[in-house]
């Protein structure tokens, strides 16, 4: 009798578990789709928010908007000035006066550029005073995108593109900052 209620107590706890996981897999779901509910509204708020204010969008003083897009990445100021602008890959070179150090702003990635350096020495090559043909892993790179700089970044960022070279950016949300040493 006693092996049969043993038996009886452990098939229930066996039971009672099984019915516990699975509410609680159930559970994890409905919360996994609430989560994902809340992401998506979220997401959509921000462009319902962020639709308003792109029609108000300018870049009345571009190289302003690129010490400050700079500064929200570096931590300072750096009070840049162009020196010379680049095409192919498009490119500005800037000197901070603040650091005596010079920077690269570029649409173009790092992978990209070492791409174009390994393939043939590829364009970089032919345009050996491009300040990117001396691009290597000693350089620093700072990613500036709508998460470090600014919410309507990659809309500011076309306008003063525009502004500061004459050319368009394409499809590019993102500018790298590129320099050697330290920017602190």
């Amino acid at each position: 009798m006693e092996i049969i209620l043993a038996i009886v107590v452990a098939a229930a706890v066996i039971f009672f578990g099984a019915l516990i996981s699975m509410g609680n897999e159930r559970q994890r779901k409905a919360i996994d789709g609430l989560r994902e509910q809340v992401s998506l509204w979220a997401v959509q708020d921000l462009k319902i928010k962020r639709e308003g204010l792109t029609q108000d969008v300018q870049v009345k003083e571009p190289l302003h908007w690129l010490n400050e897009a700079s500064r929200k990445v570096s931590g300072r100021n750096l009070d840049l000035q162009i020196v010379e602008i680049f095409d192919e890959p498009q490119a500005i070179l800037c000197q901070a006066s603040r650091i005596d150090t010079t920077i690269i702003f570029s649409p173009s990635h790092p992978k990209e550029i070492q791409r174009q350096m390994s393939v043939g020495k590829g364009k970089l090559d032919s345009l050996h005073r491009h300040p990117l043909s001396q691009f290597s892993s000693r350089w620093r790179v700072h990613e500036l995108s709508v998460l470090n700089a600014g919410v309507l970044f990659d809309i500011e960022l076309v306008l003063a593109w525009r502004a500061l070279t004459g050319w368009e950016i394409g499809d590019s949300d993102r500018l790298y900052l590129y320099f050697q040493g330290r920017l602190d």
